[in-house]
């Protein structure tokens, strides 16, 4: 277990060279949990009919996080009912109305770069990713609650974000309340902060009752099959999800998609030529339906998934996957990260290789950065759109640099993985787009460019 937390490929990838595509982590625990990296058992488990398994019980560990009623945390009916209560807003012309946000909260990020100055990377995308889900989830620009909400969350996230303090997450035993100097007091404490703010909100929109375009004014008209509305608890559980599992895991996206760029130079170029054939301020549509770009972030969540499994199933009635038989009460793994770095799979799986993604297509069950079945996450489509109108905004303004040619390594964030906090980059210089032909200066030479 702990080798699985402070180095959690490196573990997955030695065992699976033991033992193959399934295999039992340790034989004398309770339940027994069994990693699978097998795309013809993948089908199996996520096309498997509704009651064969249970994951609420086996995603506790996110419990203090996100709380007893995210939707994470539901199975069956109840996880259906929210499921379907959430869809919407992800989705046709709702996630359209979210390109221009994205656009502009990027353009407010990183105009505050200067050309030679070193940044953290990782550091400017959560601003970018925080930002823009607070935008879509309740509609905050700015103001007092914005602000506080900001600083909050991101401390929060800080105070599970390592390895050593996500123990905390796995280990119930830790969590022990000593007061506010102490991990999980500290823990609890912010917390408690950032639900006043989110109860606050909620209590604010049902008063005023102003139908609005976020998700919080979509969620507070939402109504199930039986006409009941979402329960103040129900929506505070909820919309801590949707901040963190939209937050963090594009954030970490974003940063590794710009590690890879440039690093690889032929990727660099490709992307660029690419890009410099859209028009000035096109429409997102456009720009997120090119090829190269599509391909670009498929890869970059191909090689360091956010999340290493999908959610683990626990077996509720007797199966029979590959051959195996296994009881009621087994817990099943899925491992994203195997399946997406077997050989017959993608050739050369340690390659950062974007063209993997344009000379073929991959099953739900080869490529399944998002999860999959009935637990897949339901911001996949938002989380795509975002990742690649950022990246073309900062690809189409500035030239950037790794501030250190030395390599990024995967690391522990939470129960995500992430790349190092020490990713460093530098803008070389800024480029100019004047009628679809690309013009390179300094920032010292352009005159009357606003940021």
């Amino acid at each position: 277990m702990l080798r699985w937390i402070f180095n959690p490929l490196a573990i997955v990838e030695k065992r699976y060279q033991q033992y193959g595509d399934i295999y039992v982590v340790a034989k004398n625990v309770s339940p027994l949990v069994v990693y699978i990296s097998n795309p013809e058992a993948l089908q199996q488990i996520f096309s498997a009919p509704a009651g064969t398994f249970d994951s609420s019980g086996a995603n506790r560990v996110l419990l203090p996080l996100l709380g007893d009623r995210s939707l994470i945390l539901l199975d069956g009916v109840a996880h259906q009912r929210q499921r379907k209560l959430l869809m919407p807003p992800f989705h046709g012309d709702r996630l359209k109305a979210y390109g221009e946000i994205i656009r502009e909260i990027t353009q407010q990020v990183i105009s505050r770069w200067e050309v030679g100055k070193p940044f953290n990377v990782r550091a400017s995308m959560q601003e970018i990713s925080l930002r823009v889900i607070l935008s879509a989830v309740f509609g905050l620009h700015q103001g007092d609650r914005f602000e506080e909400l900001r600083k909050l969350l991101t401390r929060l996230l800080d105070a599970v974000g390592s390895p050593m303090s996500s123990m905390l997450l796995f280990f119930p035993s830790l969590q022990k309340d000593w007061g506010v100097w102490s991990p999980w007091g500290r823990f609890l404490n912010l917390r408690s902060q950032i639900d006043q703010l989110i109860y606050a909100e909620i209590a604010a929109r049902r008063a005023a009752d102003v139908q609005g375009d976020d998700i919080l004014s979509l969620l507070l008209q939402a109504r199930d099959e039986n006409g009941q509305p979402m329960t103040d608890r129900e929506l505070r559980d909820e919309l801590v999800t949707l901040l963190f599992a939209g937050h963090e895991t594009t954030a970490s996206a974003l940063s590794w998609a710009l590690y890879w760029i440039d690093k690889l130079p032929e990727v660099r170029e490709k992307l660029l030529q690419e890009l410099d054939t859209l028009p000035p301020n096109a429409d997102p549509s456009v720009v997120v339906r090119l090829q190269y770009l599509n391909a670009v972030c498929c890869e970059t969540l191909r090689i360091y998934p956010i999340a290493i499994n999908t959610f683990p199933r626990v077996v509720r009635s007797p199966i029979e996957i590959m051959g195996y038989h296994f009881e009621p009460g087994t817990l099943l793994l899925p491992s994203v990260y195997l399946v997406h770095h077997r050989e017959d799979l993608y050739p050369e799986p340690k390659r950062f290789k974007p063209e993997r993604f344009i000379e073929r297509q991959f099953s739900p069950y080869e490529y399944l950065p998002f999860g999959g079945g009935n637990r897949r996450c339901i911001g996949l489509a938002f989380a795509q759109f975002e990742m690649k109108l950022v990246l073309a905004t900062i690809l189409t303004q500035y030239d950037l640099q790794l501030a250190t040619k030395a390599p990024i390594k995967p690391t522990r964030r939470g129960p995500t993985v992430a790349p190092s906090g020490n990713l460093r980059m530098v803008v070389k210089q800024v480029r100019v787009q004047c009628k679809g032909a690309e013009k390179q200066r300094s920032r010292g030479e352009i005159v009357g460019i606003s940021h």
